[in-house]
């Protein structure tokens, strides 16, 4: 997502990126798709876009609040947000519903308390699937 974000920012087509770096198009396009890339691959990446070998490995996650996209995004999702800057906060939080919940499942299992529970867990992996998709992070 990062290669992506540069050559957005640089105004570049992946075919040009391509040119500039000395990779075939499918490699900017596996890369941009997430797949992992070879030392190679991210050298002439990072040379290409001026930056760290390791600017490009990690992914931007923090969200940015003062953006216009973050202000034209539902209430909704902004107020459940609140106190979130980044996507691995909120996949912590799903996975701490997640196991609470199985636990309380195993141990003590309620016809009303544990499925609410999972349900929090679900619509916490929603709300970050959407943020997702919306590139929020």
């Amino acid at each position: 997502m990062i290669v992506k974000k540069l050559r957005d920012k640089n105004g570049w087509s992946q075919e040009q990126l391509a040119s500039f770096s000395g990779l075939n198009v499918r490699t900017v396009q596996r890369v941009e798709s997430g797949q992992k890339a070879s030392l190679e691959t991210l050298k002439c990446l990072a040379s290409v876009f001026e930056v760290d070998i390791a600017t490009l490995t990690e992914e931007i996650t923090v969200i940015d609040k003062s953006k216009e996209e973050w202000q034209r995004l539902p209430w909704w999702f902004r107020a459940n947000m609140f106190g979130v800057n980044t996507r691995k906060h909120i996949f912590r939080i799903e996975m701490i519903l997640l196991a609470f919940g199985f636990a309380h499942w195993l141990v003590r299992p309620d016809v009303f308390a544990t499925p609410v529970i999972f349900l929090a867990a679900y619509a916490t992996g929603w709300l970050m699937r959407y943020g997702d998709k919306h590139e929020v992070w």
